[in-house]
């Protein structure tokens, strides 16, 4: 009888046990919430690259979704309509500006509470990077209230050999900044990017598309006493770019030139070679000449 109770205790002790082992391990795999993200990561993309190394179109996508949820912050008539109007590429060579023109349509009865943030995430194609250091520089300036750039930001990597990369930009959104008819914010944001060195090509330069960017607003209750986060995405209905896809025409060598340029370049290495040891004989004599004529 001893032995029975003994056996019944010790599998109530034992199904215990391995009930909170897998409460603990669901809770280690169990998604966080959007409020519990945004307190552990500054930025969407950072918590992104934890868990992956390289940007995936498909992998990103799959990550907004399973950690990005629509939620109302308290305010059930609270849903704003976003979308891209306008995106242009400014300037000449190989630094150009990338501008969105944003529009954030909201109803403002309901604003006053909220404390909210438009975010712009741009997967730049191959061959385009940010410079990290240039982005915390307008952020320092107060353009931005935040901005950095993720994946392979490494300046000096050409084409070839360097991963794509992703800039995330904030932008603070205050009732006092609604535009004109105080039911829209409306907002340019403007990128500076830069090329990498392009691979040889036939027509001497290499086309780089830009997709459409993530627009997201992230907004906080300041009545809620939990103080939770909210996202809203835009949706492909509410995403209007230019009539022609942006591109970038980034020059680059040319496949048949390879062979003149490689021997033109032996040449001049071989003649500028010769040059150096020219001057150094030259100068020696002169030294030495110099040195007899003293004494």
């Amino acid at each position: 009888m001893e032995y029975q109770g003994f056996r019944v205790l010790l599998h109530l002790r034992l199904g215990i046990m391995l009930t909170l082992l897998a409460g603990i391990t669901y809770c280690k795999h169990a998604p966080a919430s959007f409020s519990e993200l945004f307190r552990r990561h500054k930025y969407i993309t950072e918590a992104y690259f934890q868990k992956h190394e390289t940007l995936i179109d498909r992998a990103f996508q799959d990550f907004i979704s399973s950690e990005l949820s629509h939620v109302f912050c308290g305010k059930q008539n609270f849903m704003p309509k976003l979308s891209v109007m306008q995106r242009q590429l400014i300037g000449e060579g190989s630094h150009r500006r990338l501008t969105s023109s944003v529009k954030i349509e909201i109803q403002p009865e309901v604003i006053s509470s909220l404390s909210c943030e438009a975010i712009v995430i741009e997967r730049l194609p191959s061959g385009v990077f940010a410079d990290p250091f240039e982005l915390e520089h307008l952020t320092g300036r107060g353009v931005f209230s935040g901005a950095s750039a993720f994946g392979d930001t490494d300046l000096e990597l050409p084409t070839v050999r360097a991963n794509r990369s992703v800039v995330e930009v904030h932008v603070d959104l205050s009732p006092n900044s609604l535009s004109g008819n105080k039911n829209s914010w409306e907002l340019k944001i403007e990128i500076p990017l830069h090329a990498r060195y392009a691979p040889l090509g036939k027509h001497g330069y290499t086309r780089v598309e830009f997709e459409s960017p993530d627009l997201f607003v992230h907004c906080v209750d300041e009545g809620d006493t939990l103080n939770q986060s909210c996202i809203f995405s835009s949706t492909d209905e509410g995403v209007r770019t230019s009539p022609h896809a942006i591109v970038w025409e980034v020059p680059s060598g040319i496949v048949k030139h390879t062979k003149i340029v490689s021997v033109l370049t032996f040449i001049a290495a071989v003649v500028g070679a010769l040059s150096v040891f020219m001057a150094c004989i030259f100068y020696s004599e002169v030294s030495v000449y110099n040195g007899t004529k003293q004494s």
